[in-house]
C-alpha cells in the first residue's frame, strides 16, 4: 500500500472475548480453532477469519492497495516454536491496482512445539489486518484460546495445510536467477525462472525477506518455459542497503497451481 493510502485510513477498536474476536462494525471476526496434538508432541491448531459478503482481508504480501497483516503471540503460554502458513490467495484489481487475499473466510495453520511437553498450552493471538470492500479499514483482533491435550483432527485446518504454493521441484521449477541494478531510490530487481506454464495470467509476487524493504507491484512477462519477474525495492528508511538474494521468495500465482520459489542465484 502505498504511504499516501496509509494516511487515509483509519483506526478502529474491537470487542474481544477468549476465543473469538468481532470488529465493533461487524465486519469481520477471528478464532483459534484448537486442532489436535501430534504424535512429536508438537500441536496443529489455526487461526480463522470470516468476513462479512463482499469484504476481503490480505495476504502476507498483500500488494500495493493492501495493508500488511501482522500477528504476535505476546501473552501465550508454553509456546516455544510457531510457524504459521498461509493457504494460497486470490490477485484482486482494486482501483486499478493489484492487491492479494481472500474473501469470505480464511484459515490459518498454525504449527506449534511447546517449551514443555508436560505443561498445557494457551495461544494469545493478536491480529493487526486489513479489510476492505469499498474502503480499506485496518482492524485489531485478540484472540485465546486453550489447546487440547488431545484434540481431534478439523476437517478446516487440514483442508487448509493441502491449499498450499506446491513447492520449486514439485512444480518443476528450474534455474532462478536475479539480477539486480541500481535505480534513483534503491534497486530494480529482474528475476528469470525456467518453469512450466502455471496456467492462465501468472502473476509473480517478490519478497524481500527483510520487512524494511518496501517492493513495487512488479511486472510478470513469459518467453516460452521462461518466466521473467521485475520490480523496483527501496527502504522504508530510504537508506542505502543491501540484497540477500538467498532471502529472495518468488510465489508465481496462476489458474492451475501456484508454486513457493525460494531463493535465486546471482
Amino acid at each position: 500500500m502505498t504511504r499516501t493510502a496509509l494516511t487515509t485510513v483509519f483506526s478502529f477498536a474491537l470487542m474481544t472475548s477468549a476465543a473469538l474476536a468481532q470488529s465493533y462494525d461487524r465486519v469481520v471476526q477471528a478464532e483459534v480453532l484448537p486442532g489436535w496434538r501430534n504424535a512429536d508432541g508438537s500441536h496443529t491448531a489455526a487461526l480463522r477469519i470470516t468476513l462479512n459478503p463482499g469484504w476481503k482481508t490480505y495476504w502476507r504480501a498483500p500488494g500495493d492497495a493492501g495493508i500488511p497483516p501482522r500477528i504476535t503471540w505476546r501473552g501465550s503460554r508454553n509456546l516455544g516454536t510457531v510457524d504459521l502458513t498461509w493457504p494460497t490467495p486470490e490477485v484482486f484489481d482494486q482501483n486499478g491496482m493489484r492487491s492479494i487475499g481472500y474473501s469470505n473466510e480464511v484459515v490459518l495453520p498454525v504449527q506449534i512445539a511447546p517449551q514443555s511437553s508436560d505443561k498445557p498450552m494457551t495461544v494469545k493471538a493478536q491480529l493487526e489486518i486489513g479489510v476492505c470492500r469499498d474502503i480499506c479499514v485496518p482492524q485489531t483482533l485478540k484472540v485465546k484460546a486453550e489447546l487440547p491435550p488431545l484434540g481431534e483432527r478439523d476437517a478446516r485446518i487440514a483442508a487448509a495445510m493441502i491449499d498450499q504454493p506446491v513447492s520449486a521441484s514439485e512444480a518443476n521449477v528450474g534455474s532462478v536467477s536475479c539480477k539486480v541494478a541500481p535505480t534513483q531510490d534503491g534497486l530494480r530487481l529482474t528475476a528469470t525462472i525456467a518453469m512450466p506454464h502455471m496456467g492462465g495470467n501468472e502473476i509473480a509476487v517478490i519478497e524481500a525477506g527483510d520487512p524494511y524493504i518496501w517492493i513495487a507491484e512488479g511486472t510478470t512477462t513469459r518467453q516460452g518455459n521462461t518466466l521473467i519477474a521485475e520490480t523496483e525495492m527501496m527502504h522504508v528508511e530510504e537508506i542505502p542497503f543491501m540484497l540477500d538474494r538467498s532471502a529472495v521468495r518468488i510465489t508465481v500465482l496462476g489458474s492451475k497451481r501456484a508454486v513457493d520459489i525460494q531463493g535465486c542465484s546471482g
